[in-house]
Protein backbone atom coordinates (compact mmCIF):
# COMPACT_ATOMS: atom_id res chain seq x y z
CA UNK A 1 0.00 0.00 0.00
CA UNK A 2 1.04 3.64 -0.52
CA UNK A 3 0.94 5.83 2.55
CA UNK A 4 0.31 8.86 0.36
CA UNK A 5 -3.04 7.40 -0.65
CA UNK A 6 -4.16 6.50 2.86
CA UNK A 7 -6.32 7.95 5.61
CA UNK A 8 -4.22 7.12 8.70
CA UNK A 9 -4.76 7.12 12.46
CA UNK A 10 -1.97 6.77 15.03
CA UNK A 11 -2.99 5.43 18.45
CA UNK A 12 -0.51 6.77 21.00
CA UNK A 13 0.48 9.42 18.47
CA UNK A 14 1.29 12.13 21.04
CA UNK A 15 3.83 9.90 22.75
CA UNK A 16 7.53 9.42 22.15
CA UNK A 17 7.64 7.01 19.19
CA UNK A 18 4.13 7.89 18.05
CA UNK A 19 4.83 11.59 17.56
CA UNK A 20 7.90 10.82 15.46
CA UNK A 21 5.76 8.50 13.37
CA UNK A 22 3.23 11.31 12.94
CA UNK A 23 6.04 13.59 11.71
CA UNK A 24 7.10 10.93 9.20
CA UNK A 25 3.55 10.46 7.95
CA UNK A 26 3.34 14.22 7.36
CA UNK A 27 6.59 13.97 5.39
CA UNK A 28 5.10 11.20 3.28
CA UNK A 29 1.99 13.20 2.52
CA UNK A 30 -0.75 10.91 3.81
CA UNK A 31 -4.21 11.83 2.57
CA UNK A 32 -5.67 12.33 6.04
CA UNK A 33 -4.04 12.08 9.47
CA UNK A 34 -5.53 11.72 12.94
CA UNK A 35 -4.22 10.85 16.40
CA UNK A 36 -5.73 9.16 19.46
CA UNK A 37 -3.96 9.58 22.80
CA UNK A 38 -4.98 9.68 26.47
CA UNK A 39 -2.09 12.09 27.21
CA UNK A 40 -1.10 9.88 30.13
CA UNK A 41 2.54 10.18 29.06
CA UNK A 42 1.99 11.71 25.64
CA UNK A 43 2.02 15.48 25.24
CA UNK A 44 0.14 17.62 22.74
CA UNK A 45 3.26 19.73 22.25
CA UNK A 46 4.91 16.65 20.69
CA UNK A 47 2.52 17.23 17.78
CA UNK A 48 3.35 20.93 17.36
CA UNK A 49 5.59 20.47 14.32
CA UNK A 50 3.11 18.15 12.60
CA UNK A 51 0.24 20.56 13.24
CA UNK A 52 2.16 23.49 11.75
CA UNK A 53 2.63 21.52 8.55
CA UNK A 54 -0.75 19.79 8.60
CA UNK A 55 -3.36 22.11 10.14
CA UNK A 56 -5.98 19.49 9.24
CA UNK A 57 -4.48 16.95 11.68
CA UNK A 58 -7.27 15.74 13.97
CA UNK A 59 -6.56 14.94 17.63
CA UNK A 60 -8.82 12.80 19.84
CA UNK A 61 -8.17 12.70 23.58
CA UNK A 62 -9.63 9.24 24.07
CA UNK A 63 -8.67 5.86 25.48
CA UNK A 64 -8.33 3.18 22.79
CA UNK A 65 -9.21 0.61 25.46
CA UNK A 66 -12.78 1.97 25.26
CA UNK A 67 -14.30 -0.03 22.39
CA UNK A 68 -17.26 2.27 21.75
CA UNK A 69 -15.17 5.46 21.80
CA UNK A 70 -12.73 3.91 19.35
CA UNK A 71 -15.51 2.61 17.10
CA UNK A 72 -17.08 6.08 16.92
CA UNK A 73 -13.75 7.57 15.83
CA UNK A 74 -13.29 4.92 13.17
CA UNK A 75 -16.79 5.50 11.80
CA UNK A 76 -16.09 9.24 11.60
CA UNK A 77 -12.64 8.93 10.05
CA UNK A 78 -13.22 6.13 7.48
CA UNK A 79 -9.68 4.86 7.99
CA UNK A 80 -7.48 2.91 5.60
CA UNK A 81 -4.68 2.29 8.10
CA UNK A 82 -4.15 2.32 11.87
CA UNK A 83 -0.81 2.29 13.70
CA UNK A 84 -1.10 1.04 17.29
CA UNK A 85 1.63 2.37 19.60
CA UNK A 86 -0.42 2.73 22.79
CA UNK A 87 1.24 1.21 25.84
CA UNK A 88 2.25 1.72 29.45
CA UNK A 89 6.05 1.62 29.85
CA UNK A 90 7.99 -1.37 31.14
CA UNK A 91 8.94 0.33 34.40
CA UNK A 92 5.24 0.99 35.12
CA UNK A 93 4.69 -2.76 35.38
CA UNK A 94 6.75 -2.93 38.58
CA UNK A 95 4.23 -0.76 40.43
CA UNK A 96 1.06 -1.43 38.40
CA UNK A 97 1.48 -4.90 36.87
CA UNK A 98 -2.18 -5.43 36.04
CA UNK A 99 -2.50 -2.05 34.35
CA UNK A 100 0.61 -2.59 32.27
CA UNK A 101 -0.73 -5.93 31.06
CA UNK A 102 -4.34 -4.96 30.44
CA UNK A 103 -3.55 -1.79 28.48
CA UNK A 104 -1.95 -3.81 25.69
CA UNK A 105 -4.57 -6.57 25.73
CA UNK A 106 -7.67 -4.38 25.87
CA UNK A 107 -6.53 -2.19 22.98
CA UNK A 108 -5.46 -5.18 20.87
CA UNK A 109 -8.80 -6.97 21.22
CA UNK A 110 -10.69 -3.78 20.37
CA UNK A 111 -8.61 -3.30 17.23
CA UNK A 112 -8.92 -6.96 16.27
CA UNK A 113 -12.70 -6.82 16.50
CA UNK A 114 -12.99 -3.50 14.67
CA UNK A 115 -10.73 -4.82 11.93
CA UNK A 116 -12.78 -8.01 11.64
CA UNK A 117 -15.93 -5.88 11.42
CA UNK A 118 -14.27 -3.87 8.60
CA UNK A 119 -14.36 -0.53 10.40
CA UNK A 120 -10.87 0.16 9.04
CA UNK A 121 -8.56 -1.34 6.46
CA UNK A 122 -5.21 -2.45 7.91
CA UNK A 123 -3.34 -2.50 11.23
CA UNK A 124 0.34 -1.96 12.01
CA UNK A 125 0.89 -3.18 15.56
CA UNK A 126 3.97 -2.10 17.55
CA UNK A 127 5.11 -4.90 19.84
CA UNK A 128 8.45 -4.99 21.70
CA UNK A 129 11.69 -6.96 21.91
CA UNK A 130 10.82 -7.57 25.58
CA UNK A 131 8.61 -10.50 24.51
CA UNK A 132 11.79 -12.53 23.90
CA UNK A 133 13.13 -12.21 27.44
CA UNK A 134 16.86 -12.78 27.94
CA UNK A 135 18.81 -13.82 24.86
CA UNK A 136 19.15 -17.58 24.52
CA UNK A 137 20.65 -17.31 21.04
CA UNK A 138 22.39 -14.20 19.71
CA UNK A 139 21.38 -12.42 17.56
CA UNK A 140 17.70 -12.84 18.39
CA UNK A 141 15.52 -13.70 15.39
CA UNK A 142 11.75 -13.46 15.26
CA UNK A 143 11.73 -17.21 15.96
CA UNK A 144 13.63 -16.79 19.23
CA UNK A 145 11.83 -18.41 22.19
CA UNK A 146 9.26 -16.11 23.79
CA UNK A 147 9.79 -15.62 27.52
CA UNK A 148 8.36 -12.35 28.86
CA UNK A 149 9.65 -11.58 32.35
CA UNK A 150 7.43 -8.58 33.20
CA UNK A 151 3.69 -8.03 33.00
CA UNK A 152 4.42 -5.29 30.43
CA UNK A 153 6.09 -7.84 28.16
CA UNK A 154 3.42 -10.45 28.90
CA UNK A 155 0.71 -8.02 27.83
CA UNK A 156 2.58 -7.18 24.64
CA UNK A 157 3.00 -10.87 23.83
CA UNK A 158 -0.67 -11.57 24.56
CA UNK A 159 -1.59 -8.78 22.14
CA UNK A 160 0.75 -10.23 19.48
CA UNK A 161 -0.75 -13.70 19.83
CA UNK A 162 -4.32 -12.41 19.82
CA UNK A 163 -3.79 -10.40 16.64
CA UNK A 164 -2.06 -13.30 14.93
CA UNK A 165 -5.03 -15.51 15.78
CA UNK A 166 -7.31 -13.05 13.95
CA UNK A 167 -4.95 -13.16 10.98
CA UNK A 168 -5.30 -16.94 10.92
CA UNK A 169 -9.06 -17.09 11.60
CA UNK A 170 -10.33 -14.12 9.61
CA UNK A 171 -7.47 -13.29 7.20
CA UNK A 172 -7.36 -9.70 8.44
CA UNK A 173 -4.33 -7.61 7.37
CA UNK A 174 -2.00 -7.11 10.37
CA UNK A 175 1.70 -6.24 10.35
CA UNK A 176 3.62 -6.57 13.65
CA UNK A 177 6.93 -4.80 14.31
CA UNK A 178 9.15 -5.46 17.33
CA UNK A 179 11.39 -2.47 18.03
CA UNK A 180 14.51 -2.84 20.19
CA UNK A 181 15.27 -0.11 22.76
CA UNK A 182 14.28 3.15 21.14
CA UNK A 183 15.81 6.45 22.20
CA UNK A 184 15.77 10.04 20.99
CA UNK A 185 14.11 13.44 21.46
CA UNK A 186 10.75 13.51 23.26
CA UNK A 187 11.34 10.28 25.19
CA UNK A 188 9.72 10.58 28.60
CA UNK A 189 12.21 11.85 31.18
CA UNK A 190 9.88 11.96 34.18
CA UNK A 191 8.16 9.08 35.94
CA UNK A 192 8.89 5.66 34.38
CA UNK A 193 11.76 7.04 32.29
CA UNK A 194 14.32 4.80 30.56
CA UNK A 195 18.08 4.77 31.03
CA UNK A 196 19.09 7.40 28.44
CA UNK A 197 16.76 10.25 29.53
CA UNK A 198 17.40 9.41 33.20
CA UNK A 199 21.15 9.65 32.66
CA UNK A 200 20.93 12.90 30.70
CA UNK A 201 18.64 14.48 33.28
CA UNK A 202 20.87 13.49 36.21
CA UNK A 203 24.06 14.77 34.60
CA UNK A 204 22.36 18.01 33.53
CA UNK A 205 21.24 18.46 37.15
CA UNK A 206 24.77 17.97 38.50
CA UNK A 207 24.10 14.45 39.80
CA UNK A 208 26.18 11.37 39.03
CA UNK A 209 24.77 8.86 36.54
CA UNK A 210 23.45 5.55 37.85
CA UNK A 211 24.51 2.07 36.78
CA UNK A 212 22.15 -0.68 37.90
CA UNK A 213 23.89 -4.02 38.35
CA UNK A 214 27.22 -4.74 36.69
CA UNK A 215 26.70 -2.51 33.64
CA UNK A 216 27.70 -5.47 31.47
CA UNK A 217 24.09 -6.10 30.41
CA UNK A 218 23.56 -5.19 26.74
CA UNK A 219 20.85 -3.58 24.63
CA UNK A 220 20.32 -2.84 20.93
CA UNK A 221 19.68 0.92 20.95
CA UNK A 222 17.88 2.30 17.89
CA UNK A 223 17.29 5.95 17.12
CA UNK A 224 13.55 6.65 17.08
CA UNK A 225 13.49 8.26 13.64
CA UNK A 226 15.09 5.14 12.19
CA UNK A 227 12.48 2.96 13.88
CA UNK A 228 9.50 4.81 12.44
CA UNK A 229 11.07 5.00 8.98
CA UNK A 230 11.66 1.25 8.92
CA UNK A 231 8.13 0.55 10.18
CA UNK A 232 6.66 2.80 7.49
CA UNK A 233 8.77 1.14 4.79
CA UNK A 234 7.54 -2.29 5.91
CA UNK A 235 3.97 -0.95 5.80
CA UNK A 236 4.42 -0.01 2.15
CA UNK A 237 5.81 -3.47 1.31
CA UNK A 238 2.94 -5.82 0.44
CA UNK A 239 5.05 -8.92 1.18
CA UNK A 240 5.42 -7.82 4.83
CA UNK A 241 1.73 -8.00 5.65
CA UNK A 242 0.78 -10.86 7.95
CA UNK A 243 4.35 -11.06 9.30
CA UNK A 244 6.34 -10.08 12.38
CA UNK A 245 9.59 -8.16 12.03
CA UNK A 246 12.40 -7.03 14.33
CA UNK A 247 13.29 -3.36 13.85
CA UNK A 248 16.71 -2.35 15.21
CA UNK A 249 20.25 -1.24 14.42
CA UNK A 250 21.51 -4.76 15.25
CA UNK A 251 24.35 -3.31 17.35
CA UNK A 252 24.98 -4.62 20.87
CA UNK A 253 25.97 -1.97 23.45
CA UNK A 254 26.85 -2.48 27.13
CA UNK A 255 24.85 -0.28 29.49
CA UNK A 256 27.98 0.79 31.34
CA UNK A 257 29.59 1.89 28.07
CA UNK A 258 26.42 3.71 27.04
CA UNK A 259 26.37 5.71 30.27
CA UNK A 260 30.07 6.50 29.94
CA UNK A 261 29.49 7.75 26.38
CA UNK A 262 26.68 10.04 27.51
CA UNK A 263 28.92 11.34 30.30
CA UNK A 264 31.75 12.02 27.84
CA UNK A 265 29.48 13.93 25.45
CA UNK A 266 28.09 16.00 28.34
CA UNK A 267 31.51 16.61 29.93
CA UNK A 268 30.69 14.73 33.12
CA UNK A 269 33.71 13.56 35.13
CA UNK A 270 31.74 12.10 38.05
CA UNK A 271 31.96 8.32 38.50
CA UNK A 272 28.69 6.45 38.16
CA UNK A 273 26.71 5.59 41.27
CA UNK A 274 26.27 1.81 41.58
CA UNK A 275 22.90 0.33 42.46
CA UNK A 276 21.52 -3.22 42.66
CA UNK A 277 20.31 -4.88 39.47
CA UNK A 278 16.79 -4.12 38.35
CA UNK A 279 14.34 -7.02 38.87
CA UNK A 280 13.78 -9.20 35.78
CA UNK A 281 16.57 -7.39 33.91
CA UNK A 282 17.99 -9.06 30.80
CA UNK A 283 21.64 -9.92 30.35
CA UNK A 284 21.76 -9.55 26.57
CA UNK A 285 19.58 -8.16 23.79
CA UNK A 286 20.71 -8.04 20.17
CA UNK A 287 18.37 -8.15 17.18
CA UNK A 288 18.61 -10.19 14.04
CA UNK A 289 17.05 -8.06 11.28
CA UNK A 290 17.57 -10.36 8.28
CA UNK A 291 13.82 -10.89 7.78
CA UNK A 292 13.10 -7.17 7.44
CA UNK A 293 16.31 -6.54 5.46
CA UNK A 294 15.13 -9.04 2.84
CA UNK A 295 12.21 -6.68 2.10
CA UNK A 296 13.38 -3.10 2.80
CA UNK A 297 16.61 -1.08 2.91
CA UNK A 298 18.36 -0.51 6.24
CA UNK A 299 20.76 2.07 4.78
CA UNK A 300 21.90 5.13 6.73
CA UNK A 301 20.80 4.12 10.22
CA UNK A 302 21.91 6.66 12.80
CA UNK A 303 25.19 5.81 14.61
CA UNK A 304 24.75 5.68 18.38
CA UNK A 305 27.12 8.60 19.07
CA UNK A 306 25.28 10.80 16.56
CA UNK A 307 21.87 9.90 17.93
CA UNK A 308 23.01 10.46 21.51
CA UNK A 309 24.45 13.88 20.65
CA UNK A 310 21.16 14.93 19.02
CA UNK A 311 19.16 13.55 21.94
CA UNK A 312 21.33 15.31 24.54
CA UNK A 313 21.04 18.59 22.61
CA UNK A 314 17.24 18.28 22.57
CA UNK A 315 16.99 17.55 26.32
CA UNK A 316 19.45 20.32 27.17
CA UNK A 317 17.41 22.85 25.21
CA UNK A 318 14.20 21.56 26.78
CA UNK A 319 15.63 21.92 30.29
CA UNK A 320 16.90 25.42 29.50
CA UNK A 321 13.47 26.49 28.26
CA UNK A 322 11.84 25.25 31.49
CA UNK A 323 14.40 27.20 33.54
CA UNK A 324 13.62 30.49 31.81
Amino acid sequence: MRLADASVLVIGGAGFIGSHLVDLLVDRGVKRLSVVDTLWLGREENLASARRRRPDLVFYKEDAADYFALRAIFVAERLDLVFNLATRPLSYSFTHPRGAYMTSVDIAVNLAELLREQHFGRLVHFSTSEVYGDAITVPMTEDHPLHPTTSYAAGKLAADVLLQSYVEMFKVPVLTVRPFNNYGPRQNSGDYAAVIPITIRRIASGLPPIVEGSGEQTRDFTYVRDTVRLAADLCECEAAWGGTFNVARADEVRIGELIATIGAIMGCASPAERRPPRPADHRRHLAATDRARSLIAFDDLTPLEVGLAETIAWYTESLNQRAR
